[in-house]
């Protein structure tokens, strides 16, 4: 029988504190390769304070300007100009 997805989130709750303690552990190994220690250092860091924001950057090929569009065009979707009413 499935379990439903509250199930399955709870059961994985009950595991967090030796999560959070393997995850401790990998990261001060001195035997684990750099790439784990970070690994694990980085899983700590998101689950305590949450995800870095990416700054928005336009790199010249217009990404950010299309989004800007793509915006006006459904607030405003009879004025091709994005304009206000």
């Amino acid at each position: 029988m499935a379990r439903t997805l509250v199930e399955i989130r709870s059961l994985a709750r009950g595991h967090t504190r030796t999560a959070i303690r393997v995850l401790v552990g990998i990261m001060r190994s001195k035997d684990a390769t750099p790439a784990a220690r970070v690994s694990a250092a980085n899983a700590i860091l998101d689950r305590g304070w949450g995800k870095a924001t990416q700054p928005k950057e336009s790199s010249g090929d217009g990404v950010i300007e299309i989004i800007h569009r793509i915006e006006r065009v459904i607030v405003h979707p009879d004025r091709p100009d994005g304009g206000n009413v």
